[in-house]
């Protein structure tokens, strides 16, 4: 009983916790719905009413997401304890396999990145049937 008077001592509405975090209503309402943000307590008319607890978690999701952190990811360093109680080596081990994710996509980017660097180079820019952008782009085409 105490959390919920704690929570409606603060007060915080859905609408404006999504203010304060900068995170949609509905994106609010799809993480108590996965269970990465806790349900909240509900006021007598049946609202939600949210306290600083939810306004900290919901920010460290938001943050977490952010650096590109999936959720399965955000619910593991939720699950060892959070903003404030994760174990570091835990943390670093999700940390640095979330690191190297991020380096394969640069380096998947950078390749991206040379070959559109070389098929716009080819493209003469007339208006013509051949187009060495859109036949990198439709597979039919470029068979």
């Amino acid at each position: 009983m105490k959390a919920i008077t704690a929570a409606r001592a603060e007060g915080l509405t859905i609408g404006k916790l999504s203010q304060l975090t900068g995170v949609n209503i509905e994106t609010i309402r799809y993480y108590e719905k996965i269970k990465v943000l806790p349900a909240p307590s509900r006021a007598e008319n049946g609202r939600r009413v949210y306290g600083q607890t939810e306004r900290r978690i919901l920010a460290f999701v938001r943050r977490s997401r952010e650096l590109g952190f999936s959720l399965d990811e955000v619910r593991m360093l939720l699950r060892l304890g959070g903003p404030e109680k994760a174990s570091c080596r835990e943390v670093r081990e999700i940390a640095a396999h979330h690191l190297d994710d991020i380096r394969a996509r640069i380096g998947d980017l950078r390749k991206l990145e040379r070959l559109l660097t070389k098929t716009v180079a080819q493209c003469t820019g007339t208006t013509a049937p051949e187009c060495p952008v859109l036949d990198i782009l439709d597979v039919q085409r470029s068979n």
